[in-house]
C-alpha cells in the first residue's frame, strides 16, 4: 500500500473528526471502536508497538463484497470501511521480500510448541490482539513498512497517524488464535505469483492469515478454509504457509501452477516442500537453516525453541547477496497455554509475554 492509498488513510481521521462534530453522538456509534483502539497503539521500545482491537473490523463485509485480488483493493476497502464510505481512492501496491523459518515440536510433557523467525530489514512491527464481534480472539504480527506510509509516519503518533495504522489488522503475517490455530507466511523459493482465476472469492496472502485466524480452529478446517477462496501474492511476491494447532499437525501449503499443494512437516524455511516440479528451489541459506531445524529430534521447551529460533536467526549468517538484514522477531507460540514469547530485533535476553483471554491485558514485559 503506498502513494495514494497512504494519502487516503491521512484523510480519513480528517472526515472523522469533521462528522464527529456534525453527528455528535451518532459520530461516536460510528466511529467509536476505531478511536478505541487507535487509542490503544503504545511503543514497547524503538520500532515496536502493539494494538488492541475489540469489535467488528470489517473483515465479514470484505469477504461478502468479494473479497481483494491485490493489495491495492485490500486499501481500497480499508479506505472505504474506515471513512465508512466518505472517501474512495484508486490504490497502489508496495512489494519486498523476506526470509523466514518455523518449527512444530513438543516439549517434555507433549505440550505442542510452534516457533518462527522473522527476517527482513529493519522494520516498524506491531504486535495485534485483536477479538472479533464474529470469530476468534487471535494475536498476531506485522511489519507496517509494508503498509508503505511515509518515512515521517509514527504508529503512536497523532491520531491521524493511528487511525492509519489500524490497516495492520488486515497485513498480518503470522499468529496464533484462541483455538490453537498457529500460521506463519513465509516466501517461498522463487518470484512465481499466485493468482487463482476461478468464481471464489479473492483473497490476498494476508488477507488469508486474516481469515484462518477469525474463523479456523484447526490444521484441517483451515486447509478446507482455503480451498473455498482464490489466492493472489501480496507484495508481488511467491509464499507458502505454514500451519499448525493444538493437536501437533503441521503443514506447508505451497501454490504452484495456480494449484493448492498440502504437504505435512514439522519445519518450514524459504524453498519448495511439496512434491512437484519446484520441491526444492530456494536460497542455499533456506536450506542450511532447514537442515540445522530438522536435525534437532528430541523434546524442547519454550527456552529450547527459543534456542533454536536463535540459532537459525540471521546474525548466524553473512550479509551475502540473496541473505536478509535481520531477524525482526522471534516468537514462540504455545497453544495449550494460549500464550506466546515474543523476541524482538535478536534481543534473546528479553521476552515479551502474549495472553490470550486474560481480563489483565494481552501483553506481559519478561525478563529472562
Amino acid at each position: 500500500m503506498r502513494k495514494s492509498n497512504k494519502n487516503a488513510l491521512k484523510w480519513i481521521f480528517g472526515v472523522i473528526a469533521v462528522l464527529l462534530v456534525a453527528l455528535a453522538a451518532g459520530g461516536w456509534w460510528m466511529f467509536g471502536t476505531f478511536i478505541t483502539a487507535a487509542s490503544s497503539i503504545e511503543k514497547l521500545e524503538d520500532g515496536l508497538y502493539s494494538m488492541e482491537y475489540n469489535g467488528n473490523y470489517g473483515f465479514d463485509d470484505f469477504l461478502a463484497q468479494g473479497g481483494a485480488a491485490s493489495d491495492g483493493e485490500v486499501a481500497d476497502y480499508l479506505v472505504s470501511f474506515l471513512s465508512r464510505g466518505f472517501y474512495k481512492i484508486e490504490s497502489d501496491v508496495q512489494t519486498g521480500e523476506f526470509g523466514c523459518s518455523t518449527i512444530c515440536t513438543r516439549d517434555e510433557h507433549g505440550v505442542v510448541l510452534f516457533g518462527r523467525n522473522y527476517d527482513w530489514a529493519e522494520c516498524q512491527t506491531m504486535i495485534v490482539h485483536t477479538v472479533p464481534e464474529d470469530g476468534y480472539e487471535s494475536v498476531s504480527t506485522c511489519c507496517l513498512d509494508f503498509l508503505g506510509f511515509s518515512e515521517g509516519y509514527t504508529p503512536d503518533g497523532s491520531m491521524m497517524e493511528r487511525m492509519q495504522t489500524l490497516a495492520a489488522i488486515y497485513v498480518p503475517l503470522d499468529g496464533m488464535n484462541e483455538k490453537g490455530l498457529m500460521v506463519a507466511d513465509l516466501m517461498a523459493g522463487d518470484d512465481e505469483q499466485t493468482h487463482q482465476q476461478t468464481d471464489k472469492v479473492d483473497l490476498t496472502t494476508t488477507t488469508a492469515i486474516r481469515l484462518l485466524l477469525d474463523k479456523a480452529a484447526t490444521v484441517d478446517e483451515a486447509i478446507a478454509l482455503l480451498g473455498q477462496y482464490d489466492m493472489n501474492s501480496s507484495i508481488g511476491a511467491a509464499h507458502h504457509l505454514s500451519l499448525a494447532d493444538a493437536s501437533g499437525k503441521s503443514v506447508v501449503v505451497e501454490y504452484v501452477g495456480g494449484e493448492m499443494l498440502v504437504t505435512e512437516t514439522k519445519v518450514v524455511t524459504n524453498h519448495y516442500l511439496s512434491d512437484c516440479e519446484k520441491q526444492g528451489v530456494g536460497s542455499a541459506q533456506s536450506h542450511l537453516r532447514f537442515d540445522t531445524l530438522a536435525a534437532y529430534t528430541g523434546p524442547a521447551d519454550d527456552r529450547g525453541v527459543r534456542d533454536l529460533l536463535e540459532s537459525v536467526a540471521q546474525k548466524n549468517y553473512s550479509q551475502e547477496a540473496g541473505n536478509y538484514e535481520k531477524t525482526m522477531w522471534s516468537i514462540v507460540y504455545c497453544p495449550e497455554g494460549r500464550c506466546a514469547d515474543f523476541y524482538f530485533a535478536e534481543n534473546y535476553e528479553h521476552s515479551y509475554g502474549l495472553l490470550l483471554q486474560e481480563k489483565g491485558g494481552f501483553l506481559k514485559h519478561e525478563e529472562d
